[in-house]
């Protein structure tokens, strides 16, 4: 793991995807968890999105959360 190459490719469609692929990797780790403990995980990260003091951080967070919320469920 320490040589692990995590670079980004500059490009936005390329990033957008990598964002993707983490939504989906987030959502199949608490789907993984059990329906408490993944709840626990939710709640902390909605009380964290509250904490922020930047509003346009806080509003793509919040709508991440959403996101995975959704995929969640499913």
């Amino acid at each position: 793991m320490n040589n692990s190459d995590f670079s980004t490719k500059e490009d936005v469609q390329s990033l957008a995807s990598e964002v993707a692929c983490l939504k989906a990797l987030v959502t199949l780790m608490l789907k993984s968890m059990g329906q408490a403990d993944a709840g626990k995980v939710i709640i902390k990260l909605e009380d964290y999105v509250n904490h922020l003091n930047n509003p346009q951080q806080a509003e793509v967070f919040s709508e991440t959360i959403k996101q995975i919320k959704t995929a969640f469920r499913k």
